[in-house]
C-alpha cells in the first residue's frame, strides 16, 4: 500500500473535497483523484460516496480513514523519535477562539516556541463550534475553546479543563438599566454581542430561555473595540472581562450592570483527538502555559 495514496484519501475526508485535498497536499486535482482510486483498488472497495457534497466516506471508508489516520500519525511519531536530540518537528495546527487569542498568543505561544523551536505552528482563529468540528475531522491538531457551563466536549476528544471564565455586564448610563437589575429587567433591553457560536452568547441565551424571557440581539458585531463603542453609545448591554474594562478607552462611558442572580460565565477547554503522539509534549506545554495565563486578567473578547 502506498503511503501517498493514503495521505490523499485522508486529506479528502478531512477537507471534504478533491479541491481542498489538492490545496493541502500541493497536488493537482487529477493527481489526488488518481491516488484515491489507487487506494480503492488496493482495498477492493469504494471509500468515498461521490454523490455527497461535501465528499463523505462510505462505511468502509470511515474505517479506512481511522486506520489511515493512525498510520500517518505513527509515521510522524517515528520521524520525531529519530530526529536529532529527539526534537519535535513538523506542523502543529492550533485553533484558538478569538476570546482566548490575546492570552493564548502571548506567553503560551512564547513558551511553545522556546520549547520546540523546530516545530512549525499553523494558527487558526474561529468560534468554538467551528473549531470543535475541525479538530474532530483532524483538520486541526488541538483547539482552545470556550463552552457554555455544563456543556461537555465531544466524547471522541481528549479535553483538558482550563477553568471557568466570568465576565461583567456593561451598559451606557443613558440606557437606564435598573440598579440592581433582575433578569426580567435585562430582558427589556437589546444586547450587543458576538455572532452565533460565541460561548457567552450561548450561555446568556440559554438562561433567558429557561426563564421564558425574550432575548433580543440589538447588534451582532465582530471586534471587541467595535462592540464596546456600540455599548457606550447606548445600543445595548454588552459583556466584558474585568481586566479588559479597566484598560478600555470606553471604560468611562459605560457602567457595570449589577444583576446578583445572573453571572455569565463559560468554561475554557483545550481539546485534541487521541492519540496525541509526537504532539503530546507541545500540547502539554501550551495547555499549562495557557492555564496559567487565564488566571490573570483576561482581554476583551474579540
Amino acid at each position: 500500500m502506498n503511503i501517498h495514496d493514503l495521505e490523499a484519501f485522508v486529506a479528502v475526508v478531512e477537507t471534504g473535497s478533491i479541491v481542498g485535498a489538492s490545496a493541502r497536499l500541493n497536488l493537482t486535482q487529477p493527481g489526488v483523484t488518481r491516488r484515491v482510486q489507487n487506494l480503492e483498488e488496493q482495498l477492493a472497495t469504494p471509500l468515498l460516496d461521490r454523490q455527497s457534497k461535501p465528499l463523505k466516506p462510505t462505511a468502509s471508508g470511515r474505517e479506512a480513514y481511522e486506520h489511515g489516520r493512525r498510520v500517518l500519525r505513527s509515521l510522524e511519531d517515528l520521524k520525531a523519535g529519530v530526529s536529532p536530540a529527539g526534537e519535535v518537528r513538523g506542523e502543529f495546527r492550533l485553533g484558538i477562539m478569538p476570546y482566548l487569542s490575546t492570552s493564548a498568543l502571548s506567553e503560551p505561544l512564547d513558551s511553545l516556541r522556546a520549547a520546540f523551536p523546530q516545530l512549525t505552528l499553523k494558527i487558526t482563529s474561529s468560534l468554538s463550534p467551528r473549531l470543535v468540528e475541525q479538530v474532530l475531522r483532524s483538520e486541526i491538531d488541538a483547539v482552545a475553546v470556550c463552552l457554555a457551563e455544563g456543556v461537555a466536549p465531544p466524547p471522541e476528544l481528549v479535553g483538558d479543563d482550563l477553568g471557568v471564565q466570568a465576565v461583567l455586564l456593561v451598559a451606557s448610563p443613558g440606557l437606564g438599566v435598573p440598579k440592581p437589575a433582575e433578569l426580567n429587567d435585562l430582558a427589556r433591553y437589546p444586547w450587543v454581542l458576538n455572532e452565533t457560536g460565541c460561548g457567552f452568547r450561548a450561555f446568556i441565551r440559554h438562561r433567558f430561555e429557561v426563564a421564558r424571557l425574550p432575548f433580543h440581539i440589538g447588534v451582532e458585531a465582530q471586534g471587541a473595540d467595535l462592540r464596546m463603542s456600540l455599548v457606550a453609545r447606548g445600543h445595548g448591554i454588552g459583556v466584558v472581562t474585568p481586566g479588559a474594562l479597566s484598560g478600555s478607552q470606553w471604560r468611562d462611558a459605560v457602567e457595570v450592570v449589577d444583576c446578583p442572580g445572573f453571572k455569565p460565565r463559560v468554561r475554557c477547554w483545550l481539546l485534541h483527538r487521541p492519540p496525541a503522539g509526537r504532539l503530546a509534549r507541545p500540547i502539554a506545554v501550551f495547555r499549562d502555559a495557557l492555564a496559567e495565563a487565564l488566571k490573570g486578567p483576561m482581554p476583551l473578547m474579540s
